[in-house]
C-alpha cells in the first residue's frame, strides 16, 4: 500500500474519530422556524389607531424582537379563523394569493401562515435591494409582498394584476393599523426596482413583487 493511499485513509479515520465532537455537532439549520403565538391581549382601540395612522422613513436600525414580528406577520395575513383557514386580510375569492417574504439582516424568509412560522430561503441580506430609498438597507424589517399568479387560475391579466394589488392593500393596511397601534414606524413602498428584487429572490416567473414595506422602531 503506498504512502499516499496510507495518508488518505488515515484523514478519514480522524474524521470519523472526531464526528462526533465536530461533524455530528453541526446540526442543520430548521427548514421551519417556528414564531412565538400573537398576542391577542394587546392594542388601542380602532378610531384611536386610525387618528395615528401614518408613513415614517425614518427607522432605528434596532432589531424586532421575535413576538413583535410574529405580532405583525399575524396582523397582516394571519389565520384568525382556524376552522376554515381563512385570513386577517381578505383576498378575491379567497385565493390567498399574496406570500410575505420577510427580509432582515439574518436573510430572506417566506411566511407560512398555516403554521405561523418562517421558512428560510436562504441567509444573504438583500434588504438593499427591496428599494430604492437609503433607509431600507439599514432598517430591520422589509416585508415583500408577492403574488403568485399560479393560485390565480385563468383570470385576465389585468384582472390579475387588480386583484393583486387591491389585496396587497388589505394587507399593508392591517400592518400600518397594527404599527399604527404599538407606535412603531412603517411605510409601504412602490419605488423598487421589481426585475431586480424578483432576480435577487430566485422567483419563478409567475411570481411578481407587488409592493414592499419597512416595519421599525422610529428613528430620531
Amino acid at each position: 500500500m503506498n504512502k499516499k493511499l496510507i495518508q488518505i485513509i488515515r484523514s478519514i479515520l480522524i474524521l470519523f474519530i472526531l464526528c462526533p465532537t465536530m461533524l455530528c455537532s453541526q446540526e442543520p439549520e430548521p427548514s421551519l422556524i417556528k414564531l412565538p403565538e400573537p398576542q391577542m391581549d394587546i392594542g388601542r382601540p380602532l378610531m384611536q389607531v386610525l387618528k395615528d395612522r401614518s408613513s415614517s422613513r425614518s427607522f432605528s436600525s434596532e432589531k424586532l424582537p421575535d413576538q413583535l414580528l410574529s405580532n405583525v406577520l399575524w396582523a397582516a395575513s394571519g389565520i384568525n379563523r382556524p376552522e376554515s383557514g381563512k385570513r386577517t386580510a381578505p383576498s378575491a375569492m379567497n385565493r390567498q394569493e399574496i406570500d410575505i417574504y420577510v427580509a432582515t439582516a439574518d436573510g430572506l424568509f417566506l411566511y407560512d401562515a398555516s403554521a405561523h412560522a418562517l421558512q428560510k430561503i436562504f441567509a444573504e441580506d438583500i434588504r438593499a435591494v427591496t428599494g430604492k430609498q437609503d433607509f431600507v438597507k439599514d432598517a430591520p424589517l422589509n416585508l415583500i409582498y408577492v403574488a403568485d399568479w399560479s393560485k390565480m387560475g385563468q383570470g385576465e391579466h389585468e384582472q390579475n394584476i387588480f386583484y393583486s394589488a387591491a389585496d396587497t392593500g388589505f394587507i399593508s393596511q392591517n400592518v400600518y393599523l397594527y404599527c399604527a397601534s404599538e407606535g412603531l414606524a412603517t411605510v409601504v413602498r412602490g419605488y423598487v426596482d421589481k426585475p431586480a428584487l424578483e432576480k435577487a429572490m430566485k422567483l419563478r416567473p409567475d411570481q411578481k413583487v407587488v409592493l414592499a414595506q419597512t416595519v421599525g422602531y422610529p428613528g430620531e
